[in-house]
């Protein structure tokens, strides 16, 4: 204190001294639930990594396994998208599993999951062509695959909060329609984002957007991708495929891509 005045040090010490009075003023498991309420609620992700079991996936030129490759890969992307404090992380397996494509969805959606990538490698004739690819599910093949999904079900709880069994036959097949196509739209963005993010960090195909009619990527209500990391037919990426530095530059891809798709796409 000079001339009867505060320097501005000793102001900034009495402040934090106040604030931090105040807080230890509130119990603290108050200030506890009151910090837990500002947070936003952690988004649950949904990783497959592809194959597994007697279902050992494409095999590299030395005797890699798919399986291998993908399954290390998800839980690379597992530890960095729960290092950030944003998600929540379900594997449809964590060991050398075989499970059904189907019962993947079924997880999926038993989950409560809001986004869900399936994690692959390719195997392609051309052994010199290498990259990563990204997949979303195909308008005719979706139709299909929807219908056949609504019939096993009975058209019951397709989607969250509606149970389409109450509804006519051509009101629930309109819900499930317009369910599809936005759940699609979404993926589609989440796509785009994994070509942006994917690309920064390593090589991707020609075309590198594409779509099929994959089992796993045919949830009405959840948005899903399908991301083939690489060429194990081509003998420099299958090498590093199996590197845990390169599954590292992998993961962070599609994590910052999952973050943008939070950000941008379905911010609520």
């Amino acid at each position: 204190m000079r001339n009867g005045n505060i320097d501005r040090r000793t102001l900034l010490r009495l402040l934090a001294g106040t604030a931090g009075a105040a807080a230890m003023s509130v119990a603290p498991e108050v200030f506890a639930q009151q910090r837990a309420k500002a947070l936003p609620k952690p988004r649950l992700v949904v990783l497959d990594p592809g194959h597994g079991g007697v279902d050992p996936g494409a095999i590299g030129r030395t005797g890699t396994y798919e399986k291998d490759v993908a399954l290390a890969t998800a839980r690379e992307v597992a530890r960095q998208l729960e290092a950030t404090r944003r998600y929540r992380v379900r594997l449809t397996r964590n060991d050398d599993e075989f499970i059904p494509l189907l019962d993947r969805v079924t997880r999926a959606r038993a989950a409560g999951g809001e986004l869900f990538l399936s994690i692959h490698a390719d195997a392609l004739p051309n052994s010199r062509m290498r990259g990563a690819s990204i997949y979303t599910l195909s308008e005719q093949a979706s139709d299909r695959q929807t219908a056949a999904l609504a019939a096993r079900e009975n058209k019951a709880d397709l989607i969250a909060g509606i149970d389409l069994s109450q509804h006519e036959r051509v009101v629930s097949e309109i819900l499930l329609d317009l369910a599809r196509r936005q759940t699609n739209n979404l993926s589609i963005q989440l796509a785009r984002q994994l070509v942006t993010e994917l690309g920064h960090q390593v090589p991707l195909l020609s075309n590198s957007h594409r779509s099929a009619g994959f089992v796993v990527l045919k949830a009405p209500d959840i948005p899903s991708a399908l991301v083939e990391i690489g060429c194990l037919s081509n003998r420099d990426e299958e090498r590093l495929l199996q590197r845990a530095a390169y599954q590292r530059k992998v993961a962070t891809g599609l994590v910052r891509s999952i973050n943008d798709y939070f950000d941008v796409v379905a911010k609520v």
